[in-house]
This record gives C-alpha cells, structure tokens and sequence, in this order.
C-alpha cells in the first residue's frame, strides 16, 4: 500500500455518517442545573478540531448558522457548549503536498486567521494563557493553532521558529506518517518504511527547541518509541492532544497505562479522542472489518480522477466515506466517559482532559455528541458518576491550561539561559 493509500484509508477510517447520527438517539441522562452551572464557570478547553480543512477547502464560516451544516464546530455551537478555546489543527497531507508542506502549513494559519478577522466581536486569536483567560471574560472564543505532524517543519528549525512567531503552540511530532526525525504509530509496522527506533538526534533537538520556544510537545500519532525517547528528552510537560486508553480500545493511536502513567509522572496531560473507533471496541473491530472493502472503494475513485488526470476531491471522498460508516451503528455515550474515567483512574484526575478531533471524525463520534453543543453532556455524565464540581473543571480545561502555563515557565527559564 503507498503512502498515498495510507493516508486515504486513514481518512476513511476517521469518518463518519450523518445518517449515523440521525439514526440514533441522545443519551438519557438530561443535563441538569447543577451540571450547566459547571459548564459555564468553566474555562472549557478542546485541543484539537480539524475545522480549518473545511476554512481551506470548503470555504466554511465558522460564523455560519446553516442548520443543515452537519459540521461539528461553529461560533453558534460553541456558545451553546461554552467551549472557551480551541486549538485548530494545521493538519498537512504528506503526500499530496510533497514539496511544499510549509505552503500549504502557511496557507492552513491563514485560513484562522482570516475566521478570526471576520468575526471579531466572537472570536479572537489567542497565544497564551492570559489571552484565553482574557477572551473568557469577554465572552469570545480563543482561536489557538497546533501543527498535526513534523513534516510541516521540512527538517528546518528556522521554520518551526516561524510557526511559532505565527502563533502556533503546540506541534504533534508526527502524524500517521513516519517523518525523517520521528516514527509514526501509523505505519511503525509497515516495512517499506525507514524508522528510526523512536526520534532521531535531530528529533530530540526539535523538541527541546521546542521547549525553549514555548511550544507545547504533542505525543499523540507517534510510535510507541518515539513516545517514550520524547518524555525522556522533554524540560516541559507534554500533551497527547487526541489520544484515548488503549487497554479498553486496541488501537495504536491509544496510549497504554504504562504511557498515562509516564504522563502523569512528566506533569502532562492526555486529552480525549472522541472518535468511536478511539473509545469503543466494538466499533473499532467492525471498522477493521470493513478496511478492504472501503480501501477498494476509495481507491476505484482516486484511479478514475487519475485517468482523468484530475486532483482529489475530498469533498466527494467524504460523501464515498459518509456511505460506508453508515453500515456502524455509532456507540453509547459512556463509552467516551469510559475513557476520561479509564485515564483520570491511571494518570489522575490531573492528567486528563478533551481533545475531540471535531470535523476530523466527521459524524463519527457516541450518540449524543454531534458537535460542541454537546460538551454539557460529558459534565452531566462526570457527575453522574460522582466527579466533583472542581475535578469536572480540571477535566474540562484546568489541566490543559495548567500544563500550558508550565511550558510558559520552563520556556521563560530556557531563555533566560546563556547560549
């Protein structure tokens, strides 16, 4: 399978139906008064949307009122979820943007930009602590960026400089795809792919500039190896912006509870996926089930688009997607609270907190969680099974904010360092 390929069935693999979540019903417990009041004296931060795909491609309005938008993120959504920040994914295809990976970074910064020129009574970029505290309080959502895989840098830290100087502030060292500097969970087990048994030395500088620059060290997609050599090189604590537990789903994107662990150990914090097949196992091996078949579908796609000599339509990739996940029925909405529970038991209640991958799952997500409108309902279930009204709120985005506020400090103190 090329690399191309990979990439294709990953996408697959990561989307969903509207049909699917049409077809199913909310969960039951209603949100109550005690949990909307949580919710909203809350910072609520997500650290991971794909939403700036649809900006580039679509030409989507985060500001868009469209109540057939089967999207997961708008200005109106998060309102309704209080959502406070977001770290919009600046996601890179590896393989359709060979020989320019920076553009098409650059041009993904852009487009959050642009959002946030256009609607700046509701949404500010912001680049720190103090400015998501500040654009809490004046009722805005905080517009934060972080790079999905290394290859955005192109094996250059001047440009990793420049992300930074952009605003970009956090960085996963690699996607799905092994890059030159750090191995990928997704194709570790691929032999047609030259690993380098974790990061390389040039990987390990990456992430101590890095460090000193003030960007947060995003550990989730990268292999096994690369995980642990990443912790043992860090000064600050790392996140895993969108990984969920491994021992209640087997999937490699997951982290096993030696790794939640070693987080809670670094000071860091493990954000939850909610992609189904992430949090639920059934779903998960029904997916697996169906990769041959998708894989062929997709494929039989790309080759007419090539015979035409034509580029790929993601949007007609997405509908192919849509037909095909529709076969899995989505799962129960505990099966995303198994897994914030699952990790506040291993790590604590310190280390946990949500990383959604919104409009990267498309529809993908536990009946009851159709986009950020939702986010009350992870509260009522926290109470439900007996959090407290402070560790909901670590959950929600004390922790993520905490650990921010720590790579803020070592970042300060590096600097501050003789060169």
């Amino acid at each position: 399978m090329t690399r191309f390929q990979m990439f294709l069935l990953s996408c697959l693999v990561l989307a969903a139906t509207s049909a699917a979540a049409q077809s199913t019903s909310p969960p039951d417990n209603p949100v109550s008064a005690q949990a909307r009041a949580i919710q909203e004296s809350a910072i609520i931060v997500d650290t991971h949307a794909d939403t700036p795909q649809r900006f580039l491609d679509e030409g989507f309005d985060i500001g868009s009122t469209d109540p057939n938008d089967i999207g997961h993120l708008s200005l109106d959504k998060a309102r309704r979820g209080n959502l406070g920040a977001e770290f919009f994914s600046i996601w890179v295809d590896p393989e359709i943007n060979q020989g320019h990976f920076a553009q098409h970074t650059f041009d993904l910064i852009d487009s959050v930009y642009e959002q946030a020129a256009h609607h700046p009574d509701r949404l500010m970029m912001a680049f720190s602590v103090a400015d998501i505290e500040r654009a809490h309080k004046e009722h805005k959502l905080a517009a934060l960026m972080g790079i999905e895989g290394g290859h955005s840098i192109e094996n250059d830290m001047h440009l990793l400089r420049d992300y930074y100087r952009l605003g970009v502030r956090y960085m996963t060292l690699s996607w799905s795809n092994t890059n030159e500097w750090a191995d990928s969970s997704g194709d570790i087990d691929d032999p047609k792919i030259q690993h380098h048994n974790g990061l390389t030395d040039f990987g390990k500088q990456v992430v101590l500039e890095m460090n000193r620059l003030g960007m947060i060290v995003d550990i989730s997609h990268v292999a096994d190896k690369t995980f642990w050599d990443a912790i043992a090189t860090t000064k600050a604590p790392v996140i895993a912006s969108h990984s969920s537990a491994r021992a209640l789903v087997d999937a490699p994107r997951n982290m096993t509870d030696e790794m939640l662990r070693a987080v809670a150990k670094n000071g860091g914090v493990v954000q939850v996926n909610f992609f189904s097949g992430f949090v639920d196992e059934d779903y998960h091996k029904a997916m697996l089930a169906q990769e041959k078949d998708q894989a062929a579908a997709i494929q039989k796609y790309i080759d007419s688009l090539r015979a035409q000599g034509k580029p790929v339509n993601y949007l007609e990739v997405d509908r192919i997607q849509r037909e095909w996940t529709a076969k899995i029925p989505r799962p129960p909405f505990k099966s995303l609270i198994d897994h914030i529970d699952h990790i506040a038991k291993v790590a604590g209640v310190d280390h946990v907190g949500l990383g959604s991958d919104f409009d990267g799952v498309s529809g993908a997500t536990p009946q009851g969680m159709d986009s950020a409108a939702d986010l009350p309902r992870i509260t009522q279930s926290l109470l439900d099974r007996g959090y407290s009204a402070d560790d909901i709120k670590k959950i929600l985005g004390g922790n993520l904010l905490r650990v921010f506020r720590q790579v803020e400090t070592v970042s300060r103190g590096m600097q501050a360092q003789p060169h």
